[in-house]
């Protein structure tokens, strides 16, 4: 059996069982693609007889059964298709998002933006273990950051309008946390219980309830997988390009560090966090601790 092991070798191409073929993962980073590019990734399904598609739960399409011979072939008519091979072995792999403020009344963050950001900067480059990445623009947290290597969440803070509450009782219904009571006809917020989803602000009928604070949150030392663990909190900050930043230190680091095959969640296990946390944001700007 004689494979062109340049082809073969890429991230986005998993053998199967029977190892004469292999499942083809694309490149989407936060899933998103054009009517025309799934039309394409359609056309070419059947060009090489897969038959069918499968959507991951990373945000991509696979398509399944392809003769290793053809591998070459398929894969200069992904990236023309703009869908191009992805990564799934020891790299960055696909960036998740949630839809974020395009779309959704509870986002807090532009996290497709974002991720096409990291996904230009960091998408397949090369590491000792693979490093996924996860937005979510609210404390919802559709993608599960917090179980991901590096985990992005959208939060703000509610505030009050001084004077003007009509003590309706709107948000106390639509707070999930049983953070907002209705105390002398007027909304209180309780600060221990609140999670700063932002939820309230949205329902308030009269928009008498606005924000500030707003910060993205990144966690690390998250995962799936047999041994699951949640993700530590690392830093809050202000702006997209911090995040940015701050993601590309972490990932710095994983690459410098991780050679012996072990998992951030577990090194953090082994390291003072203190000190990796200092290491991570020496020099950075970030939001200022309360």
């Amino acid at each position: 059996m004689i494979r062109d092991y340049g082809i073969h070798m890429k991230g986005g191409v998993i053998t199967e069982r029977d190892a004469d073929y292999c499942t083809i993962r694309v490149r989407l980073p936060a899933g998103i693609l054009s009517i025309d590019q799934m039309r394409g990734i359609a056309r070419i399904a059947k060009k090489y007889q897969a038959g069918e598609v499968h959507l991951t739960t990373r945000q991509t399409i696979e398509i399944p059964h392809v003769d290793h011979r053809l591998l070459a072939k398929i894969a200069r008519d992904l990236s023309k298709n703009g869908t191009p091979i992805g990564s799934e072995r020891d790299e960055i792999v696909n960036i998740t998002a949630c839809p974020g403020t395009d779309r959704c009344k509870y986002a807090n963050i532009d996290t497709i933006g974002l991720a096409r950001t990291l996904d230009s900067r960091l998408f397949g480059k090369e590491m000792p273990v693979k490093v996924r990445i996860a937005l979510s623009a609210c404390p919802y947290a559709c993608t599960s950051p917090i179980l991901n290597e590096i985990g992005v969440t959208g939060r703000i803070k509610p505030v009050r309008t001084p004077g003007l509450c009509t003590g309706c009782g709107t948000c106390v219904e639509y707070c999930k946390e049983c953070a907002i009571s209705i105390r002398n006809g007027i909304s209180y917020v309780d600060e221990s219980k609140c999670i700063l989803c932002g939820v309230c602000v949205q329902s308030c009928p009269f928009d008498l309830l606005t924000t500030e604070d707003a910060h993205y949150l990144i966690t690390v030392g998250g995962r799936r997988g047999r041994h699951p663990k949640l993700g530590r909190e690392l830093v809050e900050v202000a702006t997209a390009e911090e995040t940015v930043a701050i993601i590309e230190r972490i990932v710095y680091w994983i690459y410098r560090r991780a050679w012996s095959g072990r998992l951030l969640s577990d090194q953090l296990d082994d390291i003072n966090f203190d000190a990796f946390k200092k290491e991570i944001l020496e020099d950075v700007k970030t939001k200022p601790e309360k």
